[in-house]
């Protein structure tokens, strides 16, 4: 009954173990305990007043010494576990509750000793989380809170949580190894087709035009035939035959032709 049962609460098919477990200081049943005492007090005095009225210390010293036994088993009960994959605690010695947060949700661990905590060697939690859960904000009567706090930093780098806590998704890839991004490929260059367009209201290019009888310049044959294609377009769409175009020098290719001697 006054056992928490730590065990029964992990998840033993994932792999979860317990790195360690934490239990109330001696100094936070101080108080119960100077309860305790003055309840027994209370409870020698029936022997001391009259007999009439010896059931007033009875009733009083009873309820003050049960109540003081009660906060002695309920600091008992009350345990922190941390283990490899989150933080829980579960407290209460009729009605228990538990409360969890899982590690990658832990985003800054503050460490409170106060005087008398310094000198007896005990000191409080306070968690900074994504969402505050209801008794998991601040654990008092940490014996050692030091070591505690490191092996709670610890775990939480060997988990690989800590550059990854409260990211979006973080939980589902916590401790996946990071794979550095590939850099990126150049975009390829794009590729322009133009296709030729067709308009048979257009001639062709003029040539350089070679009368007869003049020097053979090489052109001959092609600008006979540009001139037999121009008049058998113009008989197509029903139009006069074009003129010949007026030579022009300038357009010429002035290359030296080799002629068969």
């Amino acid at each position: 009954m006054f056992d928490p049962r730590i065990e029964k609460h992990l998840i033993s098919d994932q792999g979860e173990h317990v790195v360690d477990e934490v239990r109330k200081h001696w100094a936070a049943t101080v108080s119960a305990v100077l309860e305790l005492f003055c309840g027994v007090v209370v409870l020698l005095l029936t022997f001391f007043v009259p007999a009439q009225a010896w059931w007033v210390p009875a009733l009083l010293g009873a309820a003050v010494t049960l109540h003081a036994i009660w906060r002695v088993f309920e600091q008992h009960t009350d345990r922190f576990v941390i283990t490899n994959m989150r933080v829980f605690r579960v407290h209460g010695i009729l009605s228990q509750r538990i409360a969890t947060m899982p590690l990658a949700r832990i985003l800054d661990i503050s460490v409170y000793k106060p005087l008398i905590g310094r000198i007896f060697g005990y000191g409080h939690f306070v968690f900074e989380s994504a969402a505050q859960e209801q008794g998991l904000r601040e654990i008092k009567y940490v014996g050692d809170p030091d070591q505690r706090g490191l092996t709670i930093q610890r775990v939480i780098q060997q988990a690989g949580l800590r550059g990854a806590a409260g990211r979006p998704g973080a939980e589902q890839f916590a401790g996946a190894p990071f794979a550095p991004a590939a850099p990126p490929e150049p975009p390829a260059a794009a590729s322009v087709t133009v296709a030729p367009v067709a308009d048979d209201r257009t001639s062709t290019a003029p040539v350089p035009d070679v009368r007869r009888g003049s020097t053979t310049s090489g052109w001959d044959w092609l600008a006979d035939a540009q001139r037999r294609e121009d008049e058998r377009l113009a008989q197509l769409r029903g139009e006069a035959a074009p003129s010949p175009a007026p030579f022009d020098p300038d357009r010429t290719n002035t290359a030296p032709i080799e002629l068969p001697r």
